[in-house]
C-alpha cells in the first residue's frame, strides 16, 4: 500500500475498526470523534456508524476537503489542508477501496474513551451498547502487564509515582509478588507485641531485632521516633 495512504488513515480512521479490516490493511488506525462523556453515556453521544459512513463517502469521493474536516485539532496540527488533498490525489484508487471496506457486512464499530490524567495515569473506557453506558476496559490503577518491556517499565514508573502499594504489587512477577507478601506478613507477625522486644538505643537511634529475623532501624529526630530503615 502506498506510504501516502497509510499515512493519512491513520490520522482519521477509528483505530476499533482496525480488526474488522481486510487483512492486506494492516493500518495503525486512531480514534475520530472526541466523545462527550466519560463516566456515562448521553443521549446526545455521536453514534460512530455515521462517522463511519460519513467517512466511506468522503472516501470514495476523493473529497480531501471533507477528509480534512474529519480530523481532530491534534491531527490538524500535524497534517496541513494542502497535505491531505495531496495524500488524497495520490491514493484514490486505494481510498475506494478503502470506503468499501469500512462499510461492509460484519464490520464492528466500539466507541472508545481514553483519558489521561494530570500525573500521567491513564484509563480507557469502552461504551457498552445495551447499557449505553461506558466501562472500564483499562486502566493503569489496575495494571494487568505489559505487552512489552516497556510498558512494562512504564506501569512501574505511575505506580511508584502513584506511590501505590497495591499498584505496584500488581506489575510485580507472582513469585516476586508471593516473596514480598511474605517477608511483610512475618514482620507484621513479629511486631504484634512491640512492648516486649528488645530495643538497642544508642544516643538517637535504636536497633530492634524481630522475630522471623527481621530488623527495625528507628531514629529520634525533634523528639520523635521514627523508623529509618528495615529488613
Amino acid at each position: 500500500m502506498p506510504r501516502a495512504l497509510t499515512s493519512l488513515l491513520a490520522l482519521f480512521l477509528p483505530r476499533s475498526l482496525r480488526s474488522s479490516l481486510p487483512p492486506r490493511l494492516p493500518l495503525p488506525l486512531l480514534s475520530l470523534l472526541p466523545l462527550s462523556g466519560l463516566a456515562c453515556a448521553s443521549p446526545s453521544l455521536p453514534d460512530p456508524k455515521e462517522a463511519v459512513q460519513v467517512y466511506a463517502d468522503a472516501a470514495a469521493r476523493g473529497d480531501a476537503d471533507a477528509i480534512y474536516g474529519m480530523l481532530s485539532d491534534k491531527s490538524r496540527t500535524a497534517m496541513s489542508r494542502d497535505e491531505v488533498r495531496r495524500r488524497v490525489a495520490e491514493a484514490r484508487a486505494e481510498l475506494a477501496e478503502q470506503a468499501r471496506s469500512v462499510t461492509a457486512p460484519g464490520v464492528v464499530v466500539k466507541t472508545r474513551a481514553r483519558v489521561r490524567y494530570p500525573d500521567g495515569e491513564i484509563a480507557t473506557l469502552e461504551l457498552d451498547e445495551r447499557e449505553r453506558a461506558f466501562r472500564i476496559s483499562a486502566a493503569d490503577a489496575l495494571p494487568a502487564g505489559g505487552r512489552t518491556p516497556e510498558q512494562a517499565l512504564e506501569q512501574l514508573r505511575r505506580v511508584l509515582a502513584r506511590r501505590s502499594y497495591a499498584g505496584l504489587l500488581r506489575v510485580l512477577t507472582p513469585a516476586t509478588r508471593a516473596a514480598i507478601e511474605s517477608d511483610l506478613r512475618s514482620l507484621v507477625e513479629g511486631l504484634a507485641q512491640p512492648e516486649g522486644l528488645e530495643v538497642r538505643i544508642a544516643g538517637d537511634s535504636a536497633t530492634v531485632q524481630i522475630p522471623g529475623g527481621h530488623e527495625v532501624k528507628l531514629r529520634r529526630e525533634a523528639g520523635v521516633w521514627r523508623v529509618e530503615d528495615f529488613d
